[in-house]
């Protein structure tokens, strides 16, 4: 069994048909452990609050898929403990502390994060020593 991380633009098509939920969907098929830091919850949380916002989900559909998000099958990691090496990451990348959350992770288990957003991966992929820690989900073949 085999472990990566995913952030929330692969765990939001879980739940909302877009483009690349059945890649993402197919992850779930896999023999796999999937990890993210804990504000995983909050920021699939405000996904769901635009999609109200731009009505592409009713109020009680956003409300049944936030509660249905803690049925999940991520193991989740305190961003406490991954704040101190994920301000390192973001400042060295450039990105958000955010995104830097869920590449420290990856780096901490020394594995892949799995993302949707195609522009962070290519930003990230270019970046000795973090490139190999990135994946985008339209790329990813299960191992």
């Amino acid at each position: 069994m085999s472990v990566f991380v995913v952030d929330a633009s692969v765990v939001i098509k879980w739940f909302v048909p877009e483009i690349q939920s059945d890649a993402a969907r197919r992850l779930l098929e896999l023999d796999h452990d999937y990890f993210a830091p804990d504000l995983l919850f909050a920021e699939t949380a405000n996904v769901v609050c635009r999609k109200i916002r731009r009505g592409e989900l009713s109020s009680g559909q956003g409300q049944r898929l936030v509660r249905d998000l803690g049925t999940i099958a991520v193991e989740t990691i305190a961003c406490r403990a991954l704040a101190n090496d994920a301000y390192i990451l973001a400042n060295a990348t450039r990105r958000s502390v955010y995104d830097a959350m869920y590449l420290a992770l990856a780096v901490r288990l020394d594995t892949r994060m799995i993302t949707a957003d195609e522009r962070l991966a290519n930003t990230l992929a270019t970046i000795p020593l973090v490139g190999s820690h990135i994946q985008k989900i339209q790329d990813f073949d299960g191992h």
